[in-house]
């Protein structure tokens, strides 16, 4: 059977993860979601004519450009306040910066510009109609459609809604992913090691991928590999995540376990034509939408980044799925398989004439070569040799 192609799989590991559901959550829960309606302006912005300054609302007429003026103090107009008395000609009322404007004041003059009296006050300086006033609506008007669907909600934007007197928004809710890692040889950090054994990092990378692209993930660690201790540990979790994501046990060998445990449920497992990364499966356990990686830490993190966070951005309903690409020149020459796309892990510095290093070999156990990387080369199948100096894509991992 032939290998299935990067494109391929990445469809339908989308199309498993699909859309998630449409809630309305409070403000505070929706930094970094994604807006599923527009928004409509209930009011207006400012919603009344207020003070920019700190001063004395006035009638403009009643000031002298070239004298100053000493006038009656009427009142005083704290911001909050919603009672106004009418401004009588003649007469001020001191006035905080965002209070409302009584009627009959058409300006303020910043107190800087008078002596700062209270009971009366020389205004040394005249002003215009209008001046210092931020009139309602100027900024939003009540109808207005101040938010599209498909806004990534930042502080700006939910500052926006509270200002609105908006306490919630419809959004795409994240998606709730479970990390399972499998393998009788893996050790919690911080044990001590026996012959054979070896820390676990896979779930700490794939759960840690999870969370930084915005989604909630839930680890569980050191299963063994025993197919029935396999479904148990599934089990509590199935009523309650949107997504299982395995890395591990997808290969060709005697004990693979996630392979041997999915293989009479609706799971397909292929080759992918790609470096590092090739065994892969995916399909639904009970359901829920499983998600298969390899288990090499290279392999499954690039698998993570090739398939799995795209699909994840689209189901919150994100425009941009993907990670930022740019094209460099490699400062060094590669080989890659025929047939497959290649990943090298790379340096990228745009600031020196948009080059690229690769870092360590294309082995799928380099994880330090991966830690020192910024982004990941992409080769394309039908390219087996790149010299030094090739113009390549890169793919940010940041």
């Amino acid at each position: 059977m032939p290998p299935t192609s990067v494109a391929e799989h990445r469809q339908r590991v989308a199309e498993l993860v699909g859309s998630m559901p449409v809630l309305q959550l409070p403000l505070e829960e929706c930094l970094g979601l994604v807006l599923a309606a527009d928004v409509i302006a209930p009011l207006a912005l400012p919603p009344f004519d207020n003070s920019a300054m700190d001063g004395y609302a006035v009638r403009a007429a009643d000031l002298k450009p070239d004298e100053p003026v000493r006038l009656v103090v009427a009142d005083d107009i704290p911001a909050g306040r919603t009672e106004l008395t009418p401004l009588e000609p003649g007469t001020v009322q001191r006035i905080m910066t965002g209070a409302p404007v009584p009627p009959g004041a058409d300006a303020v003059v910043q107190v800087e510009w008078t002596d700062g009296g209270t009971e009366t006050v020389t205004i040394n300086r005249a002003v215009q109609p209008g001046q210092n006033i931020r009139i309602g609506g100027d900024d939003v008007q009540k109808g207005d459609a101040v938010l599209a669907a498909g806004t990534v909600l930042r502080p700006s934007t939910l500052g926006l809604a509270s200002a609105l007197g908006l306490p919630e928004l419809p959004v795409r809710r994240r998606p709730r992913v479970l990390v399972l890692s499998t393998g009788s040889e893996l050790v919690e950090p911080g044990r001590p090691l026996e012959l054979g054994q070896i820390y676990e990092s896979n779930g700490m990378m794939l759960a840690s991928s999870v969370r930084d692209a915005g989604c909630v993930a839930i680890q569980l660690r050191f299963v063994p590999d025993d197919v029935e201790a396999f479904h148990q540990a599934l089990k509590p979790y199935l009523g309650s995540v949107d997504v299982i994501m395995t890395s591990g046990g997808v290969s060709a060998g005697a004990y693979e376990v996630v392979k041997d445990a999915l293989a009479d449920h609706d799971v397909q497992f292929t080759k992918v034509a790609m470096q590092p990364g090739g065994p892969q499966g995916s399909g639904r356990y009970e359901g829920v939408p499983v998600l298969s990686l390899p288990g090499n830490p290279v392999s499954a993190q690039v698998s993570f980044e090739v398939f799995v966070r795209p699909a994840l951005m689209a189901s919150m309903g994100h425009k941009q799925t993907e990670r930022r690409t740019a094209q460099a020149r490699i400062t060094t020459g590669l080989t890659s398989p025929a047939g497959k796309t290649q990943f090298r892990r790379g340096l990228h510095d745009p600031s020196s004439g948009q080059v690229v290093t690769p870092v360590g070999g294309p082995g799928s156990h380099l994880l330090s070569a991966l830690a020192l990387s910024n982004c990941l080369i992409e080769v394309p199948e039908d390219v087996t040799e790149l010299p030094a100096g090739a113009e390549v894509t890169v793919r940010y991992l940041q």
